[in-house]
Formats: C-alpha cells, sequence, structure tokens
C-alpha cells in the first residue's frame, strides 16, 4: 500500500502547499463537544440527511425552517407519541418535501433516538464513547435500529454530527484502490467496508491524524479538484 505521506504530499501539490491544504481541513472533532449534542439537533441532522439522499440538498436547506416548524422542532419526546393523523397530514403539509416514506422515517427515528438516549444519557454521549476504529459496526447499528440511514446516509449523518470517521466518496473510493486496496469502484459489500476500515485504522496509526483529516486529505489527492467553497459543500459543511 502507498503510504499516507506519498497522499498527503500528492494533495498538497494540487491545492497549492502544506498551508493551503491545512486551511481546507477542519478543526478535529472533539469527543466532549459531541457528548453534549441535543437530541433534538441529533434528529434534526438525521431528518435533513434522509431528506437530502436523492433530492438536491440546496431544495432541503431551503425549505428546513419548514421542517424545523413541521416536525415540533425534532423533540423526540414529542414526536414518538404523535398519533397516525400528525404524519398523514404531514404528508400534505407545504412546508416540508411531501415523501411520505421519509415523513415516517422521522417517527420511527424519534424512537431510536429516544431508546439510545435512555440507554447512554443522551446519543450524543453514545457516539461520543464508540471508537473511530468500528466506524463498520456504528453503521450497522444505524441500519439495524434505525430508519433510512444506511449507505452514504448513514456516514454523512456521523460526518455532519462531527463524529470522527470517514466517508467512501468516489473520491475516496479511488484514491484507496490508487493506493493499492483491492476493493470495488463502489463499497457496498461487508468485506469492501472491512477493508477500508482496516486501511484508515492503519493510516490513523500511521500518523496520528483524525479519521476525518484522513478521508478529507484522501479525497483531495484525487479526481476532480474542486474549489474550496464546492469542497466544504460536497465535504460536510467544512469531504
Amino acid at each position: 500500500m502507498t503510504s499516507f505521506r506519498a497522499i498527503r504530499a500528492r494533495a498538497e501539490k494540487r491545492k497549492g502547499g502544506a498551508k493551503a491544504l491545512e486551511k481546507l481541513l477542519p478543526p478535529a472533532p472533539n469527543a466532549k463537544s459531541l457528548a453534549k449534542l441535543k437530541d433534538d439537533r441529533v434528529l434534526a441532522e438525521m431528518t435533513k440527511r434522509v431528506f437530502c439522499a436523492g433530492f438536491a440538498w440546496s431544495v432541503i436547506d431551503a425549505k428546513w425552517p419548514g421542517f424545523e416548524e413541521a416536525f415540533l422542532g425534532f423533540q423526540p419526546e414529542k414526536l414518538a407519541f404523535e398519533p397516525d393523523e400528525f404524519w398523514e397530514r404531514l404528508t400534505s403539509d407545504t412546508r416540508i418535501v411531501r415523501n411520505g416514506a421519509k415523513i415516517m422515517s422521522v417517527r420511527d427515528n424519534a424512537r431510536f433516538v429516544q431508546e439510545i438516549a435512555g440507554e447512554h444519557g443522551s446519543f450524543g454521549k453514545f457516539l461520543a464513547g464508540w471508537s473511530s476504529s468500528d466506524e463498520i459496526g456504528l453503521l450497522n447499528l444505524l441500519v439495524k435500529r434505525g430508519s433510512r440511514l444506511g449507505g452514504n446516509t448513514g456516514q454523512m449523518l456521523l460526518r455532519f454530527l462531527g463524529w470522527d470517521g470517514f466517508v467512501t466518496s468516489r473520491d475516496v473510493v479511488t484514491c484507496l484502490r490508487d493506493a493499492g486496496l483491492d476493493i470495488a469502484e463502489e463499497v457496498k459489500s461487508k468485506g469492501d467496508l472491512a477493508k477500508v476500515q482496516a486501511q484508515f485504522n492503519a493510516w490513523a496509526k500511521e500518523t496520528g491524524l483524525p479519521y476525518v483529516h484522513l478521508s478529507r486529505i484522501c479525497a483531495m489527492s484525487i479526481g476532480e479538484n474542486y474549489e474550496a467553497a464546492e469542497l466544504s459543500r460536497r465535504m460536510g459543511g467544512d469531504d
């Protein structure tokens, strides 16, 4: 496998030097800040990632104040016990995107957030205690206990919440394949995901960098060389 030093050097060259690359990296994830995250903000981000899947993100962003109103500020304890009539009305509510299956996922995920908070004190505390060396295990949990949180949606949820992990975006996968990792062009199988996890674990040990930095540097080292603003939008607000 190619050393991460070589991958970083390539990213620095593409972005105008070491200092320029550093400016494109977000602050290192902070477990204490993550532990303080309120459950309503976790459910809000879950909802945004679910609705963004298959839609233009700009559409969801433009309607987001309406989402906050329609879903009662994303308070899990309120939403989990709203009657069927409440959810049926939302399917004709113009404040939001009226996708019935995604609307119902909010009720399921409100219950999911409540359950995890009951077990760990809050969803943020639960995330803060989960090791980045087992992102695959966390993604599996999101799939099994949450609603519509599989694939890229779950990875982007963790990224936007501030959990320290990688995203198997097209450029990240291209970087991994170029470095010598034997994985498919689209990482979907458990075997390929395990290989990706093992490689990021190895790079984290090699460099001491947070996983989010490893992932973003990897993405910036290959593929389309986006401008800073577009890169920020694609990479989770700050891959």
